[in-house]
């Protein structure tokens, strides 16, 4: 969203247009109004298209230009209230946009961990379960009149450069985590309810989004130089995903150009593809004033009238902010735009509006409607968040082992650093209010005698003048906890980070209170973004080293519970950690994703990135140990084909398939795996599957194709299926952004357990050219 210094007017406009909160009672279409009730699309008897038609065919002009902001215009002669369409709800029902507010009987809403700390989890079934526990929540503050339908989450962006600001907001670095997340989050928002919604999502920033503000470049100016190869294999992945596999009822596009053409303006990006090539069942929403950008920052268009008819032309549905309003009727007039494409766009918002059941009168009556106060912050979704913030918690480094810490040895801990004893740090950003906090603090007061010394004001950390009293506390303790890292006011929307270590003198105080403590010294990291904590990695009188993420409301609890066993960790990191020297000479305007010896670039991600890191994308330890077996899978796989074309464009090119020319279908490797608890502790294992393509062939080095989760009792050992799609997940993309699957021996690996697959062309026909 736009909260930026850009355009000021535009959002404090936006937040004047917070609804008054009488929202109870219905929408349109009220059975009590005997001039509507028995409209057309007012009757549910009839099927939903036939409903919008009717609707845009009484609309005038005037009323369909104001209907295509997100703050939409009431239309009284129809009986149609006025709706706000910006509400957020990325880990949690949030107030930053206006559409929603907390007070009276909704005082707050649970507050789950921030995205890339959930995604750490690697556990799908667990982000429906918090999707369908913020939808509940959405829907009985809407039933109470303080917040919308239509939720503008999740960001499910590719963590392309550790210093994004926003890296934070997403599921991490790979494009099939990415992809993972949205459609599973997705379904928990929009519900199982056939073509009804219980609220409506979106997947955003549509697409090459990942820089804020860096080095003079801000997002409202960047122009993303982009490979077709790139879009099709890393950037585009989890939004196809999100569309194909969790039926989202949105895209929103994003601020920045992508070769040379604003992507809100780019029918190629939104009519071509992800409408016509995904087939979206929704709308496309700008984000917020997008089309003001490209007009007044970006210089796109000479007038505002083409700027407005160039974004609907191109398939915006929807403006964030008043652009659409103000100019498409001149649009119209000036023969720029046709009422007709009006229309179209009013089809795609006003039927998911329908779905959502805001023209079928009293909601009370609907399938959510007696949701309500008891439904949000109840015991079972404050419950729930604790255990995601339990299994997004990453334990990086254990020596000895030293963790878990013990209740008989350990009994009075000194708890020290900026993050001590955060509350609303933990929530990360896109945040409500939370139900209420449990900070690392009271967590490990729960347990333990408790000597709290914050030793840095803040985590900017600029000067030791409370080293002193620090350090004191870390020599009278029997185990000394070190609370560090980041909040917003070092990463956060608009605010890049500069490197990639801990702010100010942190490291400092980390090194003197390791080196005085009497006990074991444990370092817990809180952050969106990776940080190079080598000297931490590599120091002996460093324990131990958590990561938290921003772990949410009751991110102490969780944390906590890890330290002392309660909770065996089982999250892995969804980025890489990559020392600083990574990022010294690596413009994040540079967007290429494969690396380049000859031009001394790098690469990005774990997938094209083969430097030095911190800790690698999947890295996480466990209080246990696990063993993995295959114990059934395939060593050859036909891939069926309906045969080939003998030209330059060949099917099979240097021994790899076009998909589209593959029978995919539900064309599978299925594998059986072992997994042994060799330990003395239970523990959740999470268990990621890699592929090695064949050599040659525009791979990356290793790719991520599936992943499970599976609880595994001390000495026991259980089995689990696993299905990797053949072109989805097996496929590469060629520099012609065309995706292959390539012909030869595939290798599968989780952790040091390898297992080849050879996928073998099998001609069934001709393709007719």
């Amino acid at each position: 969203m736009a909260i930026a210094s850009l355009i000021p007017t535009v959002l404090s406009l936006l937040l004047l247009s917070v609804a008054s909160g009488d929202a109870i009672g219905p929408f349109a279409c009220d059975p009590k109004d005997s001039t509507t009730a028995t409209l057309p699309f007012c009757r549910v008897s009839i099927p939903i298209s036939d409903r919008v038609n009717d609707l845009v065919g009484r609309l005038t002009l005037q009323e369909k230009v104001k209907l295509l902001i997100s703050g939409a215009a009431a239309v009284p002669r129809l009986g149609i209230k006025g709706y706000e369409w910006w509400s957020e709800a990325l880990h949690g029902v949030s107030d930053v946009g206006p559409g929603t507010r907390f007070g009276g009987a909704f005082p707050g809403a649970t507050s789950f961990p921030q995205v890339i700390t959930t995604a750490a989890s690697f556990n799908a079934t667990l982000w429906e379960a918090i999707g369908r526990v913020v939808s509940d929540e959405a829907r009985a503050m809407y039933n109470g009149g303080t917040a919308g339908l239509t939720y503008w989450s999740p960001n499910v962006n590719i963590f392309r450069d550790p210093r994004w600001g926003r890296g934070q907001e997403t599921p991490g670095e790979d494009p099939v985590l990415a992809g993972t997340y949205a459609a599973f989050y997705v379904r928990g928002l929009q519900g199982s309810d056939g073509d009804r919604l219980k609220v409506a999502a979106c997947c955003k920033h549509f697409t090459a989004y990942d820089l804020d503000n860096w080095n003079g470049v801000d997002r409202f100016h960047f122009n993303a130089k982009v490979s077709k190869q790139d879009i099709e294999d890393t950037f585009d992945v989890p939004f196809k995903m999100c569309v194909q596999d969790g039926n989202v009822a949105s895209v929103m596009c994003s601020y920045n150009e992508v070769n040379g053409v604003p992507t809100c303006a780019d029918p190629n990006l939104l009519r071509n593809t992800v409408r016509g090539q995904w087939k979206l069942d929704g709308y496309i929403v700008s984000d917020c004033d997008s089309v003001g950008v490209f007009y007044n920052a970006q210089h796109y268009t000479a007038t505002p009238e083409q700027a407005a008819a160039d974004a609907i032309k191109a398939g915006l549905d929807l403006d964030c902010g008043f652009f659409l309003a103000q100019h498409s009727e001149d649009a119209v007039k000036k023969g720029l735009l046709k009422e007709v494409d009006i229309n179209n766009a009013l089809v795609n918002t006003l039927r998911v509006q329908m779905r959502l059941g805001m023209f079928d009168g009293e909601p009370s009556a609907q399938p959510y409607g007696k949701l309500g106060p008891k439904d949000v912050c109840s015991p079972s979704n404050q419950e729930l968040a604790l255990e995601a913030a339990r299994q997004g918690i990453v334990l990086l480094k254990n020596r000895g082992p030293s963790l878990p810490l013990s209740h008989l040895r350990h009994r009075t801990v000194a708890v020290i650093g900026p993050n001590s004893d955060a509350t609303v740090s933990m929530i990360g950003n896109y945040a409500g209010v939370a139900c209420g906090y449990t900070s690392p603090l009271k967590g490990i007061g729960n347990y333990a005698k408790t000597i709290h010394q914050i030793g840095c004001s803040d985590v900017a950390c600029r000067d030791d003048m409370l080293f002193g009293a620090a350090i004191d506390a870390a020599r009278r303790a029997d185990a000394t906890i070190l609370v560090m890292g980041l909040d917003q006011s070092i990463e956060a929307e608009f605010r890049d980070r500069k490197g990639l270590h801990l702010p100010g003198h942190q490291q400092e105080l980390v090194s003197k209170v390791a080196k005085a403590s009497r006990g074991p010294t444990i370092l817990v990291l809180m952050s969106g973004g990776p940080i190079d904590v080598s000297f931490a990695k590599n120091d002996p009188r460093i324990a131990a080293i958590l990561w938290a993420g921003y772990p949410g409301q009751a991110g102490g609890a969780a944390i906590a519970d890890v330290l002392y066993g309660t909770t065996n960790p089982g999250g892995k990191l969804p980025m890489t950690w990559y020392p600083q020297e990574y990022v010294s000479n690596l413009a994040m305007t540079n967007m290429a994703m494969r690396s380049s010896p000859r031009r001394n670039y790098p690469g990005r991600t774990y997938r094209f990135y083969k430097g030095p890191v911190v800790y690698p994308f999947g890295h996480g330890l466990s209080y246990t140990d696990f063993v993995h077996t295959i114990v059934g899978a395939p060593k050859v796989v036909a891939v069926p084909l309906d045969g080939h074309r003998h030209s330059t464009n060949a099917t099979v090119l240097g021994k790899a398939i076009k998909v589209n020319h593959a029978r995919c279908n539900k064309l599978s490797v299925g594998l059986q795996v072992n997994v042994k608890n060799t330990g003395s502790k239970d523990g959740t294992h999470t268990m990621l599957v890699f592929s090695t393509p064949p050599a040659g062939h525009w791979a990356p080095h290793k790719q991520l194709v599936a992943f499970a989760k599976v609880h595994v009792p001390a000495g026991s050992e259980q089995r689990v299926p696993i299905s990797i799609h053949v072109c989805k997940f097996l496929s590469v993309v060629d520099t012609s952004g065309v995706r292959r699957i390539p012909i030869g021996v595939h290798h599968l690996h989780i952790d040091n357990v390898k297992h080849p697959v050879s996928l073998q062309a099998e001609t069934l026909g001709v393709i007719k050219s």
